[in-house]
């Protein structure tokens, strides 16, 4: 079993040892192949069936499984200075060709069926990801979807926040705000984007408690109404972003957009497709006091916020603009603090990676699981196994200098070296980017100089290639080491291949 598996499962307690060990040797098995379902992953049918079971157990659910991951998540937390904590939701599509998961619901339209899951993530500033803070997962309930758009909408407005699933983004702050309160050394900030631009979130950051609380950066949907002095000079900006575009310019950026596909059947600016560019931004900041808006248990407060505009002022001709605006609980009183928020705002974007690590390479969306009683656990299981990946891949990047055994068990990463090198094992381990790059190679990744850094493809196919040639390794040391011909010429080290 792998030593972080260990270390990650070191607090489980579902109350029955047994299911505890189960959880272990599950986690364990689905890290090594996280393409792969139970019966290709596991080693047999006892282990696949062990596997079937313990899914399906009635003292196993999602938080269940988190749980120990969240106790391990906060400790690598309490070790960091500065968290970012972005907050987002995904759609897990399980429709099926001649049935329906029980427990399912529907997405967008009856046509589609699944989940939303609703994650809470944390990163060091450097995009390194720390772990899952929480996840809150759900099936729409498919009465009402044969109502027309304009029934949804106005019993949407009828309703509280608190009858809402926009409460995902009030709760994922508070969230936040526990975590603050554990890791109180720790600066929290919490990341949302457009979705989350909701008011009683503001009203949720402005709240003292007496407690640690967790700093927050929203990314603007609406172009609120503003409160204006009576004496302010005839003409002065009464909208959010008019009233921010009119201040000075604080600062330029210089970034690197992606390529992005268009969103199908959204039709928002931001969802359009966009082709791959450098782009030259300004930077605008200034603080606001927004209009609290009309809500059927009466007008909300008004409440001042911190604000940053950033906007591309000349783009390629007929390509859409960048613009960010930023409403924030953090300082802008400096050019140095404003383009930090800037800079931990991208910090969002790890976020998306980390949902297409567990779509597409721990498959979620493929699962043959007949329940949802069934299908959550495994999921949570699945979002720990697609934090690993990522967490493997950033901290390749951001520390490369470390020994790659701070990742990589001592079989694991001399059977890669032994293999694709063709050349035994260094008696030190090598650094944690050679490693990388090596796993990295046996999921496709060529290396060159054009390449860049492996991606998380890469590693998690080539992580499920280490696994096998691990296996085959231990078998060789086990069972065929007599038969081996003792001049085969090849040199190993002493003790190599484990015995």
């Amino acid at each position: 079993m792998q030593e972080w598996i260990l270390e990650e499962a070191a607090t489980v307690l579902m109350g029955d040892e047994r299911l505890d060990q189960r959880f272990r040797i599950v986690l364990n098995t689905m890290s090594q192949k996280p393409s792969l379902k139970f019966p290709a992953g596991c080693n047999g049918r006892a282990e696949t069936a062990a596997a079937y079971r313990f899914v399906g157990n009635d003292k196993v659910g999602q938080d269940q499984v988190l749980l120990p991951h969240r106790t391990a998540t906060l400790k690598r937390i309490r070790a960091e200075k500065v968290v970012l904590i972005p907050q987002d939701t995904t759609e897990l599509d399980m429709t099926r060709p001649r049935e329906i998961m029980a427990g399912a619901g529907p997405l967008n339209d009856e046509s589609r069926v699944g989940f939303h899951d609703h994650a809470i993530l944390a990163f060091t500033p450097e995009g390194v990801p720390l772990g899952l803070v929480a996840a809150d997962i759900w099936a729409r309930d498919f009465d009402g979807f044969d109502k027309d758009a304009d029934q949804k909408r106005a019993e949407r407005r009828a309703k509280s926040i608190d009858e809402k699933e926009s409460h995902r983004w009030l709760e994922g702050y508070r969230e936040a705000c526990r975590v603050a309160q554990e890791a109180p050394e720790t600066l929290i900030v919490c990341l949302s984007d457009s979705e989350g631009d909701i008011y009683e979130c503001l009203i949720e950051g402005q709240k003292k408690t007496g407690t640690p609380q967790a700093e927050w950066i929203i990314r603007a949907c609406q172009d609120r109404g503003l409160i204006v002095d009576k004496d302010a000079a005839a003409g002065c900006p009464t909208r959010l972003r008019a009233q921010v575009a009119s201040t000075p310019i604080v600062g330029h950026l210089t970034v690197d957009a992606r390529e992005r596909e268009p969103k199908s059947k959204d039709d928002r600016k931001r969802k359009q497709a966009r082709a791959a560019r450098t782009a030259e931004l300004t930077v605008q900041a200034a603080r606001v006091r927004l209009r609290g808006p009309d809500r059927p248990g009466g007008k909300l407060p008004n409440i001042e916020v911190n604000c940053v505009l950033v906007t591309e002022p000349n783009p390629p001709e007929g390509a859409e603009p960048i613009e960010w605006l930023l409403l924030t609980s953090l300082p802008i009183d400096t050019v140095d603090e404003v383009l930090t928020i800037i800079k931990f705002y991208c910090c969002r974007w790890q976020i998306e990676i980390y949902f297409r690590i567990l779509k597409s390479g721990c498959k979620v969306e493929e699962s043959q699981l007949e329940t949802a009683a069934a299908f959550l656990p495994y999921l949570a299981l699945c979002m720990i196994v697609a934090w690993r990946v990522q967490y493997v891949v950033m901290l390749g990047r951001e520390c490369p200098d470390l020994p790659c055994d701070v990742a990589f068990d001592d079989d694991e990463w001399k059977t890669v070296y032994t293999v694709v090198k063709n050349q035994p094992p260094p008696k030190k381990p090598p650094s944690l980017k050679t490693m990388v790059g090596l796993v990295a190679s046996l999921g496709g990744h060529l290396g060159r100089k054009g390449d860049g850094e492996p991606g998380p493809k890469a590693l998690w196919v080539g992580l499920q290639r280490m696994t096998d040639l691990v296996r085959g390794w231990r078998a060789f040391a086990q069972h065929g080491a007599a038969e081996t011909e003792p001049d085969s010429g090849i040199e190993t080290e002493a003790g190599w291949p484990p015995g």
